[in-house]
């Protein structure tokens, strides 16, 4: 019996030692793989804000898909505008196979996007376009043709010789500009006049109330465009604080300005594909990695959110951000 129990004995370290082996050999397979695996960098605007929770949830969808290393980043802060900058150059420590940006300001951001052109790092840009020669390529909206949209969109609501408002980001943001630019055109061209264009964020890019003073001046303004669903959704509620209804174009379509679509405070607003940015700036990024060929401009596309179909994009949005 006691020979017995020395040869049990005896097994266990063996078998520990066998195991041990075991659980290190899987483990090292694990992490070649994964070192193996192309490394995609995506720095943002910010992350706080839904439009830019629904991007990344699309990008990491994709890094999963595609079997990836992948992460969203953004500055604390988006001012100073140094920040962006600033994290492109750490980002840029960290070697990564390819770099997903949105950039805040052409003139900071472009000196940082050429240090990765000269390691041969594609460079792709999301949401906002630049005068970049060296871009491998832009995913997003074509912000003018949004903004035209959304001008056909109110323009479907009025009557020509209605008076309407235009409620801008910063002065200095491209983005805005230009979608604010094609709403006017439209509305111009169908005999609507833009009797004010109002800037409605402060210095952080956080909306402040300018809808009351619009009305003050303007009483008989009849619709109001907004560069951003944040810009809208102050202003909405302005008018139904004054007992009034209004109709308010916004340009993002996040839920809770769907929800006034569905609830039948708002008959329509434009959407943007947020999700789908995330998404196909991952395929892209990882054709470039990869050498393929990729497409220079990919327009994620713009959706005029109705009634109809405000409680199918509610839904979808809810389960992206669960």
């Amino acid at each position: 019996m006691r020979g017995k129990r020395i040869v049990k004995k005896n097994l266990i370290v063996p078998l520990a030692f066998f195991f041990f082996i075991m659980a290190f050999t899987s483990f090292t397979v694990w992490f070649i793989k994964e070192k193996d695996k192309p490394k995609i960098m995506i720095v943002t605007h910010r992350l706080d804000i839904e439009y830019w929770k629904i991007f990344e949830s699309g990008a990491e969808k994709a890094f999963q898909d595609l079997n990836l290393k992948g992460k969203v980043i953004a500055p604390e802060s988006i001012y100073p505008i140094s920040n962006q900058p600033k994290m492109l150059k750490k980002v840029l420590t960290q070697q990564p196979d390819a770099l997903i940006v949105a950039p805040i300001d052409e003139e900071v951001t472009i000196p940082a996007l050429m240090e990765y052109k000269k390691k041969n790092i594609p460079v792709l840009l999301v949401s906002r376009d630049i005068e970049w020669e060296d871009k491998t390529a832009f995913i997003g909206p074509d912000h003018y043709e949004l903004g035209e949209m959304s001008g056909k969109l109110l323009g479907s609501m009025l009557q020509p010789g209605d008076q309407v408002a235009i409620i801008f980001g910063l002065a200095y943001d491209q983005v805005m500009i230009d979608r604010m630019n094609g709403a006017k055109k439209v509305l111009k061209n169908i005999g609507i006049e833009v009797v004010t264009e109002r800037s409605g964020y402060d210095d952080l890019a956080n909306p402040t109330p300018v809808m009351g003073s619009i009305l003050q001046s303007y009483p008989n303004i009849k619709g109001v465009i907004a560069t951003s669903d944040r810009l809208a959704l102050e202003a909405l509620g302005t008018i139904e604080e004054k007992g009034m209804k209004i109709p308010v174009i916004g340009t993002d379509g996040i839920i809770e300005m769907t929800e006034f679509v569905e609830s039948g405070k708002v008959d329509a607003t434009i959407a943007q594909n947020p999700y789908d940015m995330g998404y196909l700036s991952v395929v892209q990024a990882l054709k470039a990695i990869e050498g393929d060929n990729t497409e220079k401009i990919i327009d994620s596309g713009i959706d005029i959110i109705t009634k109809d179909n405000a409680e199918d994009k509610i839904n979808f949005l809810k389960k992206l951000l669960r």
